[in-house]
């Protein structure tokens, strides 16, 4: 029998855990919960970001197995608040797959003239639908994803759901944070809430 996608054993910190959580391949997670409750700290721990301990698995392989980096293209986090490196956007996306993120970023909105031009031109919508593009042409078994959505209307929120959706159904798994209650429900996500930074079923 295939081992489960995510299996994520006594996961902790000095500052929130422990975490228990299983998920399998082409499963959607979305975590609510108050400011300050832990939900972003959850996500990093993860991506081994910040100090933690426990164990974490992926398709059966330890996290402890890989070296930082190549466990972080296997779950790469994106950031409420996304991070850039260079002046324009395309040099932040290997010269081999800038045709496919043209196109991808163009599905969520994001035209041909924004993908080219310098990053300081554009919107906060823009760079997190950007920052988003960067995640998903990795076409990771893990997507972690930090209030994907927080800064766009609801026509950019919509793209941006189908396209996580549809990462889903190709049997990724991702994990979101999302502060509106209804986005989980679009998405057929499994939903917990993190309360005083442990991980507990969402209230009917």
């Amino acid at each position: 029998m295939a081992p489960p996608g995510l299996v994520i054993t006594a996961l902790k910190s000095a500052l929130a855990g422990p975490f228990d959580l299983e998920l399998a391949r082409g499963s959607v997670l979305a975590i609510s919960g108050a400011s300050g409750s832990g939900k972003s700290l959850f996500l990093r721990m993860i991506a081994d970001l910040d100090p933690n301990e426990g164990r974490v698995e992926l398709d059966g392989v330890a996290r402890s197995s890989l070296p930082a980096h190549l466990w972080r293209r296997r779950a790469p986090y994106v950031a409420a608040e996304s991070g850039w490196w260079a002046m324009t956007v395309p040099e932040h996306f290997d010269a081999q797959c800038r045709d496919r993120a043209r196109a991808l970023a163009e599905r969520l909105g994001v035209g041909a003239a924004q993908f080219d031009g310098p990053v300081d031109r554009l919107s906060t919508g823009e760079r997190q639908r950007l920052a988003l593009v960067r995640d998903l042409i990795l076409e990771a078994p893990l997507t972690l994803l930090d209030e994907p959505t927080g800064p766009l209307d609801p026509v950019s929120t919509a793209k941006v759901e189908a396209v996580i959706a549809e990462r889903a159904a190709a049997g990724a798994i991702v994990i979101l944070v999302s502060h509106d209650p209804a986005q989980g429900g679009r998405l057929g996500a499994r939903r917990l809430r993190m309360v005083d930074r442990k991980l507990q079923a969402e209230a009917p």
